[in-house]
């Protein structure tokens, strides 16, 4: 196998990091942000759902969670849906995108829940002597600002949901470090072929950051934000 042979190889498996990732990030953003709210309702009921789903996904290792979602559910469900589950064309794939997603979810209900808190009351409060109801006082009012607050901290989620695709291999998902080290399997050069790997995630962290800064500065909101 040729260098360049070895490069396709590695980016064909970034692609496959990039894929799991962004499917990964989408299922974490919608579901966290429902848990996220969920926090913050005054109704017991709905923070109660919220604390166990967040202590049930965060609490729990990832290896763990993708074991489960792997191997253990299809042998829970029933036959016919368990054999589905088995036979599905990819099924590392998307077994690695729904438990990274609903792991990170965890993160982020509690990062939303957090900007949430952080607003002033006063702002609530406005929004309910206009007559508001609680789902458009959420949608206009807290959450615009919420995000706006908690950008940084979502973009560290983010960077971290690229770096837990790595621990997918463990379910047979040929992602970045498993074509690197399928590489230094074919070639021996454990040093180059991992080293390739660090690169290009350091690549992709480096645009993903760079660009969340840029989104961060556009939506900030002058003299509400420290330090814009």
């Amino acid at each position: 196998m040729g260098t360049g042979t070895y490069l396709d190889l590695l980016l064909s498996g970034l692609v496959v990091t990039l894929k799991t990732s962004l499917l990964a990030w989408i299922i974490a953003l919608i579901s966290g942000c429902v848990i996220g709210v969920m926090r913050t309702l005054p109704s017991r009921t709905a923070s109660w759902i919220g604390f166990g789903y967040v202590e049930f996904f965060r609490n729990m290792p990832l290896l763990v969670q993708l074991f489960l979602w792997f191997f253990v559910l299809p042998e829970l469900l029933p036959k016919s849906a368990g054999l589905w589950l088995k036979q599905l064309p990819n099924a590392p794939f998307w077994t690695a995108a729904i438990g990274i997603g609903f792991f990170m979810s965890a993160r982020v209900a509690v990062q939303l829940q957090a900007g949430i808190s952080s607003l002033p009351r006063g702002q609530k409060q406005a929004a309910t002597a206009l007559g508001l109801t609680t789902m458009q006082t959420y949608r206009y009012v807290l959450l615009p600002m919420a995000f706006r607050i908690i950008l940084p901290p979502l973009t560290s989620e983010f960077l971290n949901t690229i770096k837990n695709t790595a621990v997918a291999i463990t379910i047979g998902l040929v992602e970045l470090t498993g074509e690197a080290r399928s590489m230094q399997e074919f070639s021996f050069q454990v040093f180059e072929a991992f080293t390739a790997a660090t690169v290009l995630y350091l690549i992709v962290n480096f645009i993903v950051a760079t660009a969340m800064r840029f989104l961060e500065r556009y939506v900030a909101i002058p003299g509400y934000i420290a330090g814009k």
